[in-house]
């Protein structure tokens, strides 16, 4: 498959969305399982978070131009959740591989469908909560994306000094896209120590990368060409499969050996060490972000007010404050109580500090090592 050949000046590109949904989003524990992982879960509000991300999309993209790449045991459970999804743009991998092999894999059904497309890469988890500017975002990213080589990413203005998080770094004005600001991205930053992020937030030119990446499929395609050719040469052989019976075949053969390495590290670190004119770009995205990245992240989007205790289900509280509380169906009463996080399931219960929702993640890795695999 030559790059070359899908790379042209032309502006009228269809508009496609992929969504990376194999992650198990183990800290959500005991709600999320290895079949039903945070994206199939309803955990703020009474859609699935992959649900409330294609809705976010409406209007930019069309159910029938949205893929998603998912693993073996969510396939299903994702078709379900998106019927108006074409089967076929539900991608399975055999093995997780990391987010450069998964938007390859798009990159390459993309390509096969569309010759050249615009291709927006998003998290399936996570929480926007002003949608529409987020749509005038996009839309303004997808103009930068439009020349062919730019890369674009949506960076979130730290609100805090993060040490989860990676970082992007802005520098000189790139100019408007639909009268909103870009900037060239002088370089992307691994999670820092909390020194450095204080310092990052402190100075006004760093932001989160929260893993939304625009950019022609031609574009993504070259690049991983240029930074993991190895890789790229697999997914090319694996393209010449697509549509005969072949393809699934060669794809548990092949997949499973492409380099294991974020998108970040793999492309946008190095494309921003290249020689100029400047190729990537990051557009500020101040729209209410969160990863939601654990059962405490939950209760700060929940609670009304500081101290506040949210509950799922029917409660009482008597002298409790600041407590999360999940029971559907059974009554919570709460009695002396604080901060704490409970979370009931059919054949498990949680309790823990909200201070410590971040541990939960342990809790199943000793499942896995006790070999519960019922509770996993």
């Amino acid at each position: 498959m030559s790059t070359k050949k899908l790379a042209s000046p032309s502006l009228d590109l269809p508009v496609c969305a992929v969504l990376l949904a194999g992650g198990r989003g183990t800290r959500f524990w005991p709600r999320s399982r290895a079949s039903t992982p945070k994206q199939l879960l309803n955990i703020v509000g009474r859609e699935t978070m992959l649900c409330q991300t294609v809705e976010r999309l409406r209007s930019l993209v069309p159910h029938r131009a949205i893929w998603v790449v998912t693993n073996r045991d969510q396939a299903r459970s994702v078709r379900r959740e998106l019927p108006a999804v074409p089967r076929s743009h539900i991608l399975a991998e055999p093995v997780g591989r990391n987010t450069a092999a998964a938007i390859g894999l798009a990159a390459i059904h993309l390509a096969r469908e569309h010759g050249d497309a615009l291709m927006v890469v998003l998290p399936s988890d996570a929480w926007v909560r002003e949608v529409e500017r987020y749509r005038r975002l996009v839309r303004a990213a997808l103009e930068l994306a439009r020349r062919p080589g730019n890369l674009v990413v949506l960076g979130i203005p730290p609100t805090r000094p993060e040490t989860g998080y990676g970082y992007v770094e802005r520098g000189r004005s790139a100019g408007r896209a639909q009268g909103i600001a870009a900037f060239a991205v002088r370089r992307f930053t691994e999670k820092p120590a909390l020194r450095q992020a204080r310092n990052y937030l402190a100075s006004g030119r760093f932001f989160w990368n929260a893993g939304m990446f625009i950019w022609r499929v031609s574009t993504l395609l070259e690049n991983l060409e240029r930074f993991l050719p190895a890789t790229h040469l697999a997914l090319t052989e694996i393209a010449q499969s697509i549509g005969s019976r072949r393809y699934d075949s060669h794809l548990r053969q092949i997949y499973p050996h492409l380099e294991n390495i974020s998108v970040d590290y793999a492309i946008m670190e190095p494309a921003t060490r290249m020689a100029p004119p400047p190729r990537v770009f990051v557009i500020p995205a101040r729209i209410g972000w969160s990863d939601i990245g654990s059962w405490a992240a939950v209760y700060e989007l929940m609670a009304e007010r500081a101290g506040a205790n949210v509950s799922a289900g029917p409660s009482f509280a008597l002298d409790s404050t600041g407590n999360y509380f999940y029971s559907p169906q059974k009554l919570t009463a709460a009695i002396g109580v604080d901060d704490l996080v409970l979370v009931e399931t059919d054949d498990a219960l949680l309790v823990c500090a909200r201070d410590r929702s971040q541990d939960v993640g342990k809790i199943v890795k000793w499942l896995e090592r006790t070999r519960r695999k019922e509770l996993v």
